[in-house]
């Protein structure tokens, strides 16, 4: 999957699956908006804190952890491309309780 990193489309940084599963085990798009709902640089860098403070604080997540940064400390990652990241995240995430969710009723089809 890519995302925009600018407003003319003409850069990229490509996001897969796993990078899109470690944003969701440990939450990092909740609430990245500021109180105005905008994300922004500011977003951004407090994102990048975040997450290095989440790897200096655990040895074992380091290595998933560090997949992620590819994404966030890309080149052209700006505030246009966490805008677009938190856009995939959620439709990515959609489509992943509606499975979660099909799964869990065809389940419980077969017990009874």
């Amino acid at each position: 999957m890519k995302i925009n990193a600018n407003v003319s489309g003409t850069r990229t940084i490509e996001v897969n699956e796993v990078q899109l599963q470690i944003i969701r085990k440990y939450s990092l798009l909740d609430r990245i908006a500021n109180s105005m709902g905008i994300i922004d640089e500011d977003s951004l860098n407090k994102l990048r804190l975040t997450v290095r403070s989440l790897i200096a604080s655990q040895t074992m997540a380091s290595k998933e952890l560090l997949e992620l940064c590819m994404v966030l400390y890309h080149e052209d990652m700006k505030a246009v491309g966490l805008n677009n990241l938190a856009k995939l995240y959620t439709e990515w995430l959609n489509k992943e309780v509606a499975a979660e969710a099909e799964e869990k009723d065809n389940a419980e089809q077969e017990n009874n």
